[in-house]
């Protein structure tokens, strides 16, 4: 694989907690191609505007950058966990950076870029302070009224861009006109010149009905992409991850892909896209066409060898949850103490599953009413912070694998959450605002507007700085004061 954050180190994590017990003491103390084969022909020659950024190769003279934070989360295990970050100290300021159209994708920072890209299919390379560096755009977004159903308009990037260090590229998918199509595109981090693409229009779905919304991965040489369906559930979409080498398709080749062995539905649709554990992908899969005793794999966890199918799991109630659409594929599968899967959904139960082998249906390990849950956790030893619908949880998993629940934040707090220097950081979608929480209770400590969201938006984190999408651009959250 390009790169591997997998691991994040135990001192890291001994480090957070340490800052935590602290808190806790102070606490108590007081297109237009359609079904054919798969192309790397442009749409339309790039736009790129810029001003001069220094490359990405490392200089001994040169000033020490912010951390990177290259993929959804922070690290291929989706932990959404920063162990570089400051204690947060003063009050939280931010400022707005308004960009072309609206960002739905989380940020990613690469080298003291923060690479951002909008739904008009522009995508940023700006600075850590909010000058541009970079700009490029890579066609004509799809507009709403083309589409069979669906809630974005226009239809430009979705999905979080990942960037890979073996192959020095960023990883992007658009959606581009009338007659859709899905391209991946290759850019280069340093100018934003389109180093390659190629479409991810597989035979045996519909691309006016499909949608990427999933965070992109890398892994054994390859980027992933997951697809799921536009909101509504119309048309004929399929659950499918598709993979295609970082360094692009040859001639006469094309993608790999997994596709969930249902009529239709089961998407893989979940923001955090693709969760990376030894190798392998965990995904959500939403509910599925299947009402009866016909299993498809749909309202489920899989476990993906590239494109073979090694384990999964699905709740016993899997046909009534397809009925009602209460599936598992609103929130990403969690890793949790490198033994654990995590997972819940719109059925307000929670499961923890054996990494090991998800067992199939009926094998988790514990469940627990919870809440229903959508977007991505965050994680830090052997505590879960879970987007609930109705505010956070913090929810801890013993080395049996048995759910405790430590708190329950405001209802109004219910965006993903991401972790570091001390805080837990949610936003308050409907009034535009970033909670920054006490790990230890889940009181908010610190607030700061930040502009309307989208209700899967989630910050990435470099050192001090949060960097929120919005829906009308980026906003820049300074945590240290």
């Amino acid at each position: 694989m390009g790169w591997d954050l997998r691991g994040r180190a135990a001192g890291a994590i001994s480090a957070w907690l340490a800052i935590s017990a602290g808190l806790a003491m102070s606490v108590g103390c007081t297109s237009d191609s359609g079904n054919g084969s798969p192309s790397s022909t442009a749409l339309a020659t790039p736009s790129i505007s810029r001003s001069a950024p220094g490359p990405l190769s490392s200089s001994s003279a040169a000033p020490a950058r912010p951390a990177d934070w290259p993929t959804y989360g922070g690290d291929l295990q989706r932990s959404g966990f920063s162990a570089s970050m400051p204690a947060a100290s003063g009050r939280l300021t931010a400022r707005q950076i308004p960009l072309d159209g609206q960002v739905y994708a989380s940020p990613i920072v690469v080298g003291g870029r923060v690479i951002v890209a909008t739904e008009h299919n522009s995508v940023y390379a700006v600075s850590s302070t909010g000058a541009q560096l970079w700009r490029t755009i890579l066609g004509t977004p799809t507009p709403r009224s083309a589409l069979p159903c669906g809630n974005i308009d226009p239809l430009g990037i979705t999905g979080t861009p990942v960037w890979d260090a073996a192959s020095r590229s960023v990883f992007v998918v658009t959606s581009t006109g009338t007659t859709v199509r899905h391209d991946l595109i290759a850019l280069d981090p340093d100018t934003g010149r389109v180093r390659w693409r190629h479409s991810v229009d597989l035979p045996g779905t519909d691309p006016q009905a499909m949608q990427q919304r999933g965070a992109l991965t890398v892994v054994d040489g390859k980027v992933w992409v997951p697809f799921g369906g536009l909101a509504g559930d119309c048309g004929a979409y399929k659950g499918r991850v598709v993979g295609v080498p970082v360094g692009g398709l040859a001639a006469g080749t094309q993608p790999v892909a997994y596709t969930v062995p249902t009529t239709r539905e089961a998407g893989i649709w979940a923001p955090p896209g693709p969760t990376v554990f030894q190798g392998r992908l965990f995904v959500a899969v939403g509910n599925g066409e299947s009402v009866g005793r016909t299993y498809d794999y749909s309202d489920s966890v899989l476990e993906l060898d590239g494109t073979r199918l090694v384990s999964s799991f699905s709740p016993r109630t899997w046909a009534s949850d397809n009925r009602s659409d209460l599936d598992l594929g609103s929130q990403g599968p969690a890793i949790v103490s490198g033994k654990w899967v995590f997972i819940a959904g719109k059925s307000e139960t929670a499961y923890v599953l054996r990494a090991a082998d998800l067992g199939g249906i009926g094998a988790q390990v514990s469940s627990k009413r919870l809440c229903a849950s959508f977007g991505g956790t965050a994680v830090v030893g052997d505590t879960v912070y879970v987007p609930c619908s109705d505010g956070i949880r913090a929810v801890r998993i013993s080395s049996a694998g048995v759910l405790t629940e430590r708190w329950h934040a405001a209802q109004s707090i219910a965006g993903s959450p991401v972790v570091g220097g001390g805080r837990v950081y949610a936003l308050d979608q409907d009034a535009g605002v970033l909670h920054a929480l006490d790990p230890a209770s889940g009181k908010a400590r610190e607030q700061v507007a930040v502009g309307q969201t989208s209700r899967f938006a989630v910050p990435a984190i470099s050192d001090g700085r949060l960097f929120v999408p919005t829906l009308a651009g980026l906003t820049i959250v300074d945590s240290v004061g």
